[in-house]
């Protein structure tokens, strides 16, 4: 009798106690829930607030560029999904960006590109590059030293090309000048077989011009071929001469 009545105490006991455990529980669950409903509350207030201070009227993307944080925090498009731009923000933005920094690291496709490519474009090793650069400098060296001297005598010579170029145009003035004495000679000459003043547009003092700068040029013809002539005689008597002494 004793035993059965200790035994529904006890029981009535034990049946108390985890009522009182679950509405404990039940009623931390609630407070807890109560405190992170608070706590919602108090940041949604606090992003509207934030929201009213900006009266910039820029769209968030801008904002977020004039305050140093990445405009968008979700993809807009299909290029915020690349890898290369994802690389751009993280190196701009640092951790804040929301980016994996492992997607920063070349992958093997790229390494392997980048390897052919340093090869097709660098095939030199860097003492081949230098050995290249030093026979270069080399060969600009020796070019100079070519030019310097060639330079030097080229100023030698300065002052004969000078006397020379003055001869020559000294030889064109008195050319001109002869030529120019030659045709007033020749037009006088034609004026003294008239024996009267003539225009020198008239066709008949054209014609006795004509006559006369013919005559006058075969005169020089014969003249010149007459001093050939006697050049080449005195050549000939100089080497019969030279002959006759050798004998």
């Amino acid at each position: 009798m004793n035993l059965c009545v200790t035994t529904k105490f006890i029981r009535a006991n034990l049946v108390n106690s985890l009522r009182r455990f679950s509405t404990t529980s039940e009623v931390i669950e609630q407070n807890d829930q109560v405190f992170l409903d608070d706590s919602d509350d108090v940041q949604a207030r606090e992003a509207e607030i934030e929201k009213k201070r900006n009266i910039s009227r820029l769209s968030s993307a801008h904002y977020n560029l004039v305050n140093g944080r990445r405009p968008y925090e979700t993809p807009k498009s299909l290029a915020h999904l690349t890898l290369k731009y994802n690389r751009k923000v993280y190196g701009k933005y640092g951790s804040a960006s929301g980016v994996n920094p492992s997607l920063c690291w070349p992958t093997k496709n790229e390494i392997q590109e980048k390897l052919e490519y340093e090869s097709v474009a660098f095939p030199y090793t860097i003492k081949e590059m230098i050995e290249t650069a030093t026979q270069k400098r080399k060969e600009e060296k020796l070019k100079i030293e070519q030019r310097e001297k060639e330079l030097a005598i080229k100023y030698e010579k300065l002052d004969q090309w000078k006397k020379e170029l003055k001869d020559k145009l000294a030889k064109k003035v008195a050319e001109a000048q002869a030529a120019k004495e030659k045709k007033e000679r020749l037009v006088e000459e034609v004026r003294r077989h008239f024996g009267f003043k003539l225009d020198p547009r008239d066709e008949r003092f054209q014609e006795m011009l004509a006559k006369r700068e013919k005559e006058q040029r075969k005169l020089e013809k014969q003249a010149r071929k007459e001093a050939k002539d006697k050049m080449l005689l005195a050549k000939l008597q100089q080497k019969n001469a030279e002959i006759q002494t050798n004998k």
